[in-house]
């Protein structure tokens, strides 16, 4: 299970880095009216793949750490939603990280439907944006430094 956090945890870095600069690219190049390139694309994709492959890997760590057994031994959901600490473990973060993965994937398929720069990037930026802030509000900032 250690090992399955510490990749968790590690991975997190580079999901967090090709987040920020994925949105930074897509923000930069919307409102500089900048044409679309395979660059992009591929920025945007890699995005994807590794936020992808976060969520998979915290799935994985989620059922290990056993949190349903973790949640009857409090009592309960009652009771882990009063204790800040075990609410944002067991319920905050996850929920939070698979809203901001599906505003990602979300951003990443109407990219594609458009024809012109301009609204591939305004939907990579708007819905990028969007997952960044989430993830920059759940990463648990404690554990990091």
């Amino acid at each position: 299970m250690e090992i399955v956090q510490f990749i968790h945890s590690k991975w997190a870095y580079l999901v967090l880095v090709v987040l920020i600069i994925a949105t930074v690219n897509a923000l930069i190049k919307f409102f500089g009216n900048k044409e679309f390139d395979p660059k992009d694309f591929r920025i945007a994709l890699f995005t994807l793949i590794t936020m992808h492959i976060q969520l998979l890997i915290g799935i994985v760590l989620f059922f290990m750490k056993d949190y349903f057994g973790t949640i009857k031994e409090v009592g309960g959901m009652g009771e882990v939603m009063k204790n800040s600490a075990l609410r944002n473990l067991i319920v905050e973060h996850p929920l939070t990280m698979i809203i901001a993965i599906t505003l990602v994937t979300i951003g990443y398929s109407k990219h594609k439907k458009k024809l012109t720069s301009k609204p591939k990037f305004k939907m990579l930026a708007i819905f990028y944006t969007i997952a960044l802030v989430l993830v920059l509000a759940k990463i648990p900032w404690n554990l990091w430094f």
